[in-house]
């Protein structure tokens, strides 16, 4: 019988239409910590619960807390692309993977030369006035000090979802077209557990759905391993 690694690249072999969708174990081989491991943000002590801090209603109520733990959590410096965005990027240049669509904002898919990349939650690497829109680079909020403001007098802030707000529509709806055509999803670095992103993936229909995991988990395929180690077999 052929084992889990050896089936996932016959499949990626058989396959023109594939879609993945990751989340933060995507990146944590780059170094940046997810949210909800023993070393991830959510399990380091902070003034306030990061799940507070990164909220709609706390950025408008203390927007320095905000910025002094976005800055210093959120921005990471010198992370590279792994094993694993350098495949999908490869695989999308083989006309094999048609889109990404990524719970991170770290922008790392790009960063490995991927195109069609839904980020559901946004990105580090783009920011706005909140109040009239205007965009600004990153490095306006990214490597300053204190709240970061327009020339409005708007405070400036990074693209992201914060909690309390809505996904972008027109993200969802992409990604809900890309999933529902695909003919085969494979699912890493994600435990599904963040709604409504992780609803996403009950518009696939095919049957090669896998999931690579170092845990149990239900699928087609599961492909147990680091994602990083995983995809750089296929």
């Amino acid at each position: 019988m052929e084992n889990a690694i050896e089936t996932l690249r016959r499949w990626v072999e058989e396959s023109d239409n594939i879609v993945f969708f990751g989340g933060a174990g995507v990146s944590t081989e780059s170094g940046i910590p997810d949210f909800r491991s023993v070393d991830g943000l959510y399990n380091q002590t902070w003034k306030y619960p990061p799940e507070t801090i990164l909220s709609h209603s706390f950025f408008e109520r203390d927007p320095e807390e905000f910025y002094r733990f976005y800055r210093a959590k959120l921005v990471i410096r010198g992370a590279k692309p792994n094993a694993a965005h350098l495949r999908l990027a490869a695989l999308e240049r083989e006309g094999k993977l048609k889109a990404i669509l990524t719970q991170n904002i770290d922008g790392l898919h790009q960063a490995a030369g991927s195109r069609e990349v839904l980020e559901l939650h946004g990105s580090t690497h783009r920011c706005y006035c909140a109040r009239c829109r205007k965009p600004y680079d990153p490095s306006f909020i990214n490597d300053g000090e204190g709240v970061p403001r327009c020339g409005c007098g708007g405070v400036v802030r990074p693209d992201v979802v914060l909690y309390e707000e809505a996904l972008d529509e027109d993200v969802i709806d992409r990604s809900v077209r890309y999933i529902a055509r695909a003919d085969m999803l494979i699912i890493g670095g994600t435990s599904l557990n963040v709604y409504p992103a992780a609803g996403l993936i009950n518009y696939y229909r095919g049957h090669k759905l896998v999931r690579v995991t170092p845990r149990d988990s239900e699928a087609d395929l599961i492909v147990r391993g680091n994602i990083g180690e995983v995809f750089s077999q296929i």
